[in-house]
């Protein structure tokens, strides 16, 4: 009977769980400036080329003036965090609570936990500038087509993506184009497909990434950069909101 279950596994009292995940988020990402989210799998080890190009990419993108945000777990994301640690830029870790635990890796000078991946994923998209995806499973591929979906829907300002791997990411584009573009079965439409960059040459990343987040050249900063702009699901980067504006999430 309900009332011989422990309340705070109710509906109502998860409502407050979720409040807090959003509420310590806010409070700590707003504080961190423009940033770039990179997302891989957590199962690539430290001497495979997919992780050297991973850290190398977060040192490029700390000397260009972002921060690097990551799932914090171990692969690709520890690689990522590692790089920009490396340039004392701000390296964010979003750690989630799973039934295998994942261990947060120890190269993140901002660090969140979270129980919830909704909560975890509108700080990644609420915080970031551009998304980066290294070949990974389910995870990163959730990742890439909630952006697709965000942009393609009006939910989100177009910002980049870049998928980083051509051997690993042409099936999926030759499978879009065969399958979800084409005629025959006609699910999105060709603009569709240019709303990511597929590319081996990390340069050529980071300029995109710098083309599509011209407000971003700053220097960077080892932790909590000065924000500067106004945030809500769909814009660039956050700063706490002011007396007269009271940020809006839709």
């Amino acid at each position: 009977m309900l009332e011989n279950q422990d309340f705070t596994y109710s509906d109502t009292w998860r409502v407050f769980r979720i409040m807090s995940e959003f509420v310590e988020g806010f409070e700590t990402m707003s504080h961190v400036g423009p940033a770039v989210s990179i997302f891989g799998s957590a199962r690539t080890p430290e001497d495979h080329p997919d992780y050297v190009r991973a850290r190398e990419l977060g040192r490029m993108l700390g000397q260009s003036g972002f921060g690097v945000i990551t799932g914090g777990g171990p692969g690709i994301m520890a690689a990522a965090n590692a790089g920009a640690r490396d340039v004392k830029a701000t390296s964010v870790g979003l750690n989630i609570d799973l039934p295998a635990e994942q261990t947060p890796n120890p190269y993140s000078n901002v660090s969140l936990h979270f129980r919830y991946f909704f909560a975890r994923l509108v700080m990644f998209v609420k915080y970031s500038c551009a998304f980066v995806c290294f070949p990974g499973g389910f995870g990163t591929l959730h990742e890439f087509f909630n952006s697709m979906t965000l942009i393609q829907t009006g939910k989100a300002d177009r910002f980049p993506v870049v998928l980083i791997g051509t051997k690993f990411w042409a099936g999926l584009d030759a499978w879009m184009r065969d399958r979800m573009l084409h005629n025959t079965f006609h699910k999105i439409d060709p603009e569709d497909m240019n709303m990511f960059t597929i590319t081996d040459d990390l340069a050529e990343a980071v300029r995109v990434i710098s083309q599509g987040c011209p407000q971003t050249k700053v220097a960077p900063q080892p932790v909590f950069p000065s924000p500067s702009s106004p945030s809500a699901e769909g814009l660039a980067t956050g700063r706490p909101p002011g007396p007269a504006d009271p940020g809006t999430m839709d």
